[in-house]
């Protein structure tokens, strides 16, 4: 079994906390270790043989945080092209050093898994399925609000069990509906979040990516065999359309099958899911030197200087030296669109 890492994202919704050279995987949010050692090391529970896909610019940092993977288990991307490309980038690496029989398990390094027995349980299954039942098998979560920035995954018949573990086909594949939507998912009971976890072997993968991203398919065949020529690798990688996964292969049903998982799963891809797993009893987050007084359900990060906070109610609060957010908790999610307006002004005035 190959467990690869997913490494490439750019976490704008966790500004100023996560920056564009600095992005939250490489962060320190939820313990002493960053979001990407926490990853590996839940890695580790089902393999020692993992590689890491990350951006060109990143790629030192995660060296030094990582320092136990060689240069062959570290994929760089020589630019961002969305996760469909970077599958097929590692997928290029391993196959000149694995048989196509071998299972190759997609992970994302910013997500929060505090159940590590039973994150390990899905991966074993999950890659078990997948070679079982000759298709791509995707880990579900159980959604526990009506959320509009994940993709849903719809479970049709129930095909089996496997170490215990039911595994359904997968009838239908939405990425990030609308709220409607999402609220008649949540309520359906036959929904799952896609927590961006995918299992199959190698030869699965290339069958999937040939019938139904035939795009896809050739730029794996051009970057296998450009794999010792830099110059064309990169040129045939950044000539891939910047898509992900989600959008490229799974929505054109290729032969899916879904794996509920059983443990606790959050992206954090906002502040109100950094929030939900640091409150303490009283529903407050702090952070730094804070002072408060009659504050509740809200998270209060201070940096360099005090913050005093006086009659919060589902407030964040984000003090750091590259710059200030004050925003309602739950709408935490619209960070991002102001973030990337912020970070396309300041590269237009340099």
């Amino acid at each position: 079994m190959v467990i690869v890492i997913i490494a490439g994202g750019s976490g704008t919704r966790l500004w100023p906390l996560s920056q564009a050279d600095h992005p939250k995987h490489l962060l320190s949010l939820t313990n002493d270790r960053s979001m990407i050692q926490n990853t590996y090391r839940r890695a580790q529970q089902s393999t020692n043989d993992i590689y890491v896909v990350t951006e060109i610019s990143h790629s030192q940092e995660v060296r030094r945080q990582l320092p136990e993977l060689d240069d062959e288990h570290i994929v760089v991307e020589p630019g961002r092209r969305g996760t469909a490309s970077c599958i097929v980038l590692a997928l290029a690496r391993i196959s000149n050093t694995h048989g196509e029989d071998e299972p190759v398990i997609f992970m994302h390094a910013d997500h929060h898994i505090a159940d590590e027995r039973s994150f390990s349980h899905a991966v074993r299954t999950a890659a078990a399925v997948s070679s079982d039942q000759g298709a791509i098998a995707i880990v579900g979560v159980t959604p526990t609000y009506p959320a509009t920035g994940l993709g849903y995954i719809e479970c049709g018949p129930k095909l089996g069990t496997e170490e215990g573990l039911p595994f359904y086909e997968v009838a239908s594949f939405k990425e990030k509906p609308t709220i409607d939507v999402a609220r008649k998912y949540y309520k359906s009971g036959k929904h799952l979040w896609n927590q961006g976890l995918f299992a199959a072997p190698i030869k699965i993968w290339t069958r999937e990516f040939k019938e139904y991203a035939p795009v896809y398919y050739q730029g794996f065949v051009d970057l296998v065999a450009s794999s010792h020529d830099l110059p064309t690798l990169t040129k045939t990688y950044l000539a891939l359309e910047n898509l992900a996964i989600d959008y490229a292969l799974f929505e054109h049903k290729p032969h899916l099958v879904v794996v509920p998982a059983l443990y606790d799963w959050a992206d954090i891809g906002a502040f109100v899911d950094l929030h939900e797993i640091l409150k303490g009893s009283d529903g407050n987050t702090l952070q730094g030197d804070v002072s408060m007084i009659n504050c509740e359900d809200s998270m209060i990060h201070a940096s360099d200087k005090p913050i005093i906070a006086i009659g919060l109610s589902g407030i964040i609060v984000v003090d750091t030296p590259e710059g200030l957010l004050v925003c309602a908790k739950e709408q935490s999610q619209l960070v991002g669109e102001l973030s990337k307006k912020l970070q396309a002004r300041s590269v237009k005035s340099k």
